[in-house]
């Protein structure tokens, strides 16, 4: 990855040029196809009742407390949010389809889309206690990080969280994100303060990322009981390059 800037004529640093940049493109929701999980565009019909039947996995509602929205406890009105989110363009939702039983058992979304600058977030991550901790869960961030730096040409790709989000801080360092920092007061989520926290991959980091994740997917990587052999932050400090 570069970090090094330039001077201009009049003595001042600036970025470093990009030639040929002709802008990133929006998802339009084509299947990505895994081993253990498939994403499709979130559709009400064809995926809201069977996520919200496996969200009822979690009865508390505790999944939802660092959502915007949520929890659902009837299935209607959870429809009526699983149709806000078929219609999205930004946020761009996507149903995660488990590969054994065939059925949506989370969501995630692509949002704060930027094309002409290539930045792109993952955000609005519903993973219920079905996907949660399993290499389908890991799999669906891969495709999504996969499809947006390789397939649509993004530069940056970014991971925002609520920064008392202790599990979803953990995910971000594990998957390779950067911290970046924290923005205090940033939002109000259901009428509580929000400090969020910044994380993000860019493209010079990508490979290393990728590399290390499809290690960590790899059928090898997992013994006769599904118990990964090697952690996924084990796995990138050792392919990392050394310094």
């Amino acid at each position: 990855m570069r970090n090094s800037s330039e001077t201009n004529e009049f003595g001042q640093p600036i970025g470093w040029p990009i030639s040929n940049w002709s802008g990133a493109k929006r998802p339009s929701g084509e299947p990505l196809q895994g081993t253990y999980c498939r994403l499709e565009k979130y559709d009400a019909a064809a995926h809201g009742s069977q996520v919200f039947e496996a969200d009822r996995l979690d009865p508390s509602g505790k999944n939802w407390t660092y959502l915007p929205v949520g929890p659902f406890h009837k299935e209607a009105d959870y429809l009526d949010w699983a149709e806000m989110a078929t219609k999205s363009e930004d946020p761009f939702f996507y149903a995660v389809i488990d590969a054994r039983s065939q059925k949506a058992i989370g969501s995630a979304s692509l949002m704060r889309i930027q094309p002409n600058n290539g930045v792109i977030e993952v955000g609005y991550i519903n993973y219920t206690p079905a996907l949660q901790r399993t290499p389908a869960a890991t799999e669906a961030m891969y495709l999504l990080m996969r499809h947006c730096f390789e397939d649509l040409g993004y530069r940056r790709y970014e991971w925002k969280c609520d920064a008392l989000n202790a599990p979803s801080r953990s995910a971000a360092e594990r998957l390779g994100f950067q911290y970046e920092g924290l923005f205090r007061q940033d939002r109000m989520n259901k009428g509580r303060n929000r400090d969020t926290t910044w994380f993000s991959i860019v493209d010079g980091e990508w490979p290393l990322c990728r590399d290390a994740l499809k290690t960590w997917l790899a059928a090898a990587n997992f013994d006769d009981e599904g118990r990964q052999r090697e952690s996924l932050r084990s796995i990138r400090t050792r392919l990392a390059p050394a310094v």
